[in-house]
């Protein structure tokens, strides 16, 4: 399964607004600077968070972005849903219906659902619920375990100390 880059740009950017000392918004251009990031394509994807109601979005020459919940509130398929959407992954063209092979199968034969459907369909089922049952804060404390700097770090990128 594959999801776009902006699932990655999100979490990221969320785990670095959780390090922060403060509740201040961050603007879009530091956030995308904070990890090479497009500043255009980043605040897509930040319009994204706040409408799934995971990020909040200040206006004004001091706005920016911030947490609208705590990180053991988020999980991983809120992230996932808020930027790709809730269509399944998986899409079922029954071409086990067309061609020579679909025209000398009995009809009856179509009756229960595709077997190739219902596989994928329980991959994705059990790949959301690990997503689900995985919140940002869980990340979080990977992340620091494996690096324990890297809050301090993205406290300096993000300009706070």
């Amino acid at each position: 399964m594959q999801t776009s880059k902006g699932v990655e740009w999100a979490v990221h950017t969320l785990l670095n607004l959780a390090w922060l000392p403060d509740d201040e918004p961050v603007a879009t251009a530091q956030l995308a600077a904070a990890h090479d990031m497009s500043p255009s394509y980043l605040n897509k994807v930040l319009q994204q968070l706040v409408r799934a109601d995971i990020l909040q979005s200040l206006p004004g020459a001091r706005g920016g972005f911030r947490l609208a919940r705590p990180l053991d509130a988020v999980s991983m398929l809120d992230v996932v849903l808020a930027v790709e959407g809730d269509k399944p992954l998986f899409r079922c063209a029954e071409i086990r219906q067309c061609g020579t092979v679909g025209e000398r199968v009995p009809e009856s034969s179509f009756a229960l659902p595709c077997a190739v459907r219902s596989a994928m369909g329980e991959a994705e089922a059990a790949w959301r619920k690990t997503l689900a049952t995985q919140s940002l804060a869980e990340v979080q404390a990977v992340a620091l375990a494996n690096a324990p700097s890297v809050a301090q770090h993205a406290r300096r990128a993000l300009g706070r100390t």
